[in-house]
Formats: C-alpha cells, structure tokens, sequence
C-alpha cells in the first residue's frame, strides 16, 4: 500500500499524539553559583574523602514548568563515579508547584532552609542533605546532572529510608516534564 505525503505526516501526527511526544518545551535550570557545562566552585565540594570544600548546596532556579505540575523534585546524579552506578549527591522532593527555586544551603542535612513540606532522602553518602562532589584524584572532570523533575503528584509518600535509587522510580513514574543543568569538577 502506497501512501501519500499527508498521509504519511497524519499518521506521524496521531502516533505522536498517542505517545505524548508533544511535550512542552523543558524546564530551564539555572544557578547563581555556576553556568551550565561550567566548573563548581570549592563552596559546593564536599568536606570529606581528601576533599576540604565548604559542601554548601548551589542554588537551584527553574522556569517553564508544563501545565499540570503538582510538586517538584531535585536531585544531583554524578553518572561518572567509579561505582558502576554513578553516585545521587541530593535528592529533594515533594517541593510545592509555586516554589521557583532553592537558595544556597538549602540542601543542609536538617532541611531548615527547605520549602514547608520538602524531603530529602539518604544520597550515597550515607546521609540526608547535600553532599558535594568529591571526585577520585587524578579523574577527568566528572560531571554533576542537577535535574528538576515536574511531577503530576502532589506527594510522593515514600518511606523515611528511601534510597536514591527508590525515589528515582516513583520521580520517572510521575514525571510530566523535567530540565537538566550540568556543573564539572576536578581534582
């Protein structure tokens, strides 16, 4: 059977419907600490491991949420860490749709300087809150994925000891739209 061109974009048209790939432009991630591909600063590095920065979590801004957006999530994924499965630095969620940024510090273990109703779960440092990057002397740059996840859930109810990893999948099966930004360090 032989198609025509409209034909051929009709039916491109209604699979793409059909699939969601009409998505809304992407969320655009910022920070005043950092540009996107730039180096982080020795206030973000973790104090620990033969690292001495100040482990200050960056700030996080963001724009262009898609309609629908019901609670937002943070998080910040190292995918070069020599473990097989990169390393979760910070994992926020259950940020309310109206917050359009997370200060400097905000990522501190007790979670004071989050907006009401933000969780944090355990990174692979072992603990809550933010942990800088701490790359292996002697590595190429690693690159730290900040990503800001819309999520069409007002709440995800998680236990208190989620893991990184956990977190993920209820973010990935709740995700309406998402925006990366990429800081580099070195040592």
């Amino acid at each position: 059977m032989k198609m025509n061109g409209w034909a051929v974009a009709g039916l491109l048209f209604l699979m793409m419907v059909a699939t969601g790939s009409f998505a809304q432009s992407a969320i655009k991630v910022s920070s005043p600490d950092f540009r996107n591909g730039g180096r982080i600063g020795m206030r973000q590095v973790f104090s620990g491991f033969g690292c001495s920065g100040g482990n200050v979590s960056p700030g996080i801004r963001w724009r262009h949420l898609p309609e629908g957006t019901k609670s937002i999530a943070v998080t910040a994924y190292d995918p070069d860490a020599p473990t097989g499965s990169g390393w979760w630095h910070w994992v926020v969620y259950n940020i309310p749709p109206s917050v359009r940024k997370l200060s400097p510090g905000a990522g501190s273990p007790d979670g004071r300087r989050l907006p009401g109703g933000s969780v944090q779960a355990a990174t692979d440092f072992g603990m809550k809150g933010y942990g800088g990057p701490c790359p292996p002397k002697g590595d190429l740059p690693h690159h730290y994925i900040f990503t800001v996840y819309a999520l069409k859930a007002p709440h995800l109810k998680l236990p208190a000891d989620a893991s990184p990893a956990l977190v993920g999948y209820y973010l990935h099966m709740n995700m309406i739209g998402k925006g990366t930004l990429v800081g580099r360090y070195g040592r």
